[in-house]
């Protein structure tokens, strides 16, 4: 029998082996202008498999890539775009400039600080109040998923106001929410129409 891994390796196996053999022709033929016209049809073809993303205009720019890449290079033809280079396919991406900020309690995040720092500029009042409270009840949440076997309420208001730098007035009777509200989910309450569906049947 004639095992796909007898035969030769696909440049992009997401089109199949019969659209790299209709390249693989292409390849061969002599007219220009027949070969142009094939390399079109070709093109329609590989679009067709996906049908909802055909008519955007950098998915076609794509698709003259990949026919490119499936044909080695070795198509001559007038392509609409500028056809990728074989280098291409070799180099390494380049390495992405992660920002990793030089702050303190890293388990809380960065966006954490950076919210803190907004609140600070807010007016005094019931919006500053409640995002004090948001605030603060993430922090727990931030600090239960390092430690979910035992939290302080007391050591996560000490280092929110560390990271607030004393500038947020937080009252004396303020209290962060009971573990059990910040991470279980309440359950949905049975739908009212599944009851009724129920009873019918009985």
């Amino acid at each position: 029998m004639d095992y796909n891994s007898n035969r030769e390796k696909l440049l992009m196996p997401e089109y199949g082996r019969n659209i790299q053999n209709m390249v693989n022709h292409t390849c061969t033929i002599e007219d220009r202008a027949e070969r142009q016209k094939a390399a079109q049809t070709i093109i329609d073809v590989m679009g067709n498999l996906y049908p909802y993303l055909r008519d955007i205009d950098d998915f076609k720019h794509k698709l003259w890539d990949h026919l490119a890449i499936m044909s080695d290079f070795k198509l001559d033809i007038d392509y609409p775009y500028d056809p990728p280079s074989p280098a291409m396919l070799t180099e390494k991406p380049k390495k992405l400039p992660y920002k990793t900020g030089n702050f303190k309690y890293r388990h809380y995040g960065a966006i954490v600080h950076e919210m803190i720092k907004k609140t600070i500029e807010y007016e005094d009042g019931p919006e500053k109040e409640s995002l004090i409270q948001m605030l603060a009840d993430h922090m727990k949440k931030c600090y239960l998923n390092w430690n979910k076997e035992h939290v302080d309420d007391e050591k996560v208001m000490a280092d929110f106001n560390e990271l607030a730098k004393g500038r947020l007035d937080v009252p004396d009777d303020f209290q962060l929410k009971e573990t059990k509200d910040l991470i279980y989910k309440k359950k949905r309450p049975q739908n009212q129409g599944g009851k009724r569906q129920q009873k019918k049947r009985q």
